[in-house]
């Protein structure tokens, strides 16, 4: 038998090949219903798309963007514990994000969920009744759970290190991969005695990928002075000072800026008896040496990902879910100097 076509699809329902072709490909201008009529008539035919021909249309779109927008959902959640800064961080995902759908012809619109405004049911309605079909979800300080949208309609993508309700494709910075490079770097440029300062539930989300990396690299650099890693469960002071005096680390290595400033009251100068690396730089105003995550590369790749599942009709929750890894960029920044002749710097 052969495959069945958009064509066929069409003369089935009685409807146009324009209208199939936008229903699979989940454009907003086809109505929810009609969408599903034609996604379920699809599949009971065996329908697969051709890889090849959706990358010549997808090449016509680009050129002819402005004829074909769809509509994305950026979902992003309020949540009264988040750290502030992480507000920059979302919101280079964002644009990231945006510019790369519209070079493909899509609408990235930001929706926000909030228990009393925006729950997760009400977006669900919002977004059926909109025709939108992929949702770009934003990273979340706590377990996100966005598993009451019924995902028999959406395709979604995560864009931090997991979600698992419901487990969905995400797109992530590598941090064991990129805090090993950090430690390379400033073992290079002469630093022997590296600490690292974390709050607990920073590491635990990402199942202490920060620290794990860490360890292992003290453990296996037998140059190095092992200084046991300082994880609170909130940053503070007094505890951060009675650490540094007691191992005297001659970098430390975190994402609160703050810090700094506790290091200079214990006599150390930086970067001159003392360096500074920001495990984030992205989202921290004050200019460090450190780990650029790229966000604006997160987000675009996390939506050219999301959209290939809408124009391969990819709906719901896949099995199983994959993850895809992106390594942070190093910043050369004023918190590090090299403390030996001859070092490397530079990216």
């Amino acid at each position: 038998m052969p495959a069945p076509t958009i064509r066929a699809i069409a003369r089935e329902l009685g409807l146009s090949r324009t209208t199939v072709s936008e229903a699979l490909r989940g454009l907003s201008r086809v109505r929810p219903a009609t969408i599903r009529k034609i996604q379920d008539k699809a599949q009971a035919m065996g329908y697969r798309p051709n890889p090849l021909a959706s990358a010549v249309m997808s090449e016509i779109r680009r050129s002819q963007a402005q004829l074909f927008r769809g509509g994305l959902a950026a979902v992003d959640f309020v949540e009264a514990d988040r750290p502030d800064h992480s507000a920059r961080f979302h919101a280079a995902l964002i644009e990231g994000g945006r510019s790369r759908a519209a070079e493909l012809g899509y609408n990235l619109q930001t929706f926000i969920v909030d228990r009393k405004r925006l729950t997760v049911e009400r977006l669900d309605r919002i977004l059926q009744s909109r025709g939108i079909h992929g949702v770009f979800l934003l990273p979340a300080w706590q377990e996100p759970d966005i598993s009451r949208l019924d995902w028999t309609q959406y395709a979604g993508i995560y864009t931090d290190y997991m979600i698992e309700r419901p487990a969905l494709h995400s797109i992530s910075c590598d941090h064991y991969r990129s805090m090993v490079g950090a430690l390379e770097r400033i073992t290079r440029m002469g630093y022997r005695r590296p600490g690292v300062f974390l709050r607990r539930h920073h590491d635990e989300r990402l199942q202490h990928r920060w620290e794990g990396a860490f360890v292992a690299y003290q453990n296996n650099r037998p140059e190095l002075k092992k200084v046991p890693a300082l994880i609170l469960d909130t940053y503070e002071r007094a505890p951060f000072i009675r650490w540094f005096k007691r191992y005297r680390p001659d970098v430390v290595l975190g994402h609160w800026t703050p810090a700094i400033e506790w290091m200079k009251e214990c006599g150390g100068e930086v970067p001159g008896t003392a360096g500074f690396v920001c495990l984030n730089v992205s989202t921290e105003p004050r200019e460090c040496a450190g780990l650029d995550f790229r966000p604006r590369i997160l987000g675009a790749r996390g939506v050219e990902q999301l959209i290939a599942q809408l124009q391969r009709n990819e709906r719901g929750i896949p099995s199983p879910a994959s993850i895809t890894m992106i390594p942070a960029l190093w910043r050369d920044g004023p918190t590090l100097t090299p403390r030996n002749a001859g070092a490397p710097v530079g990216v």
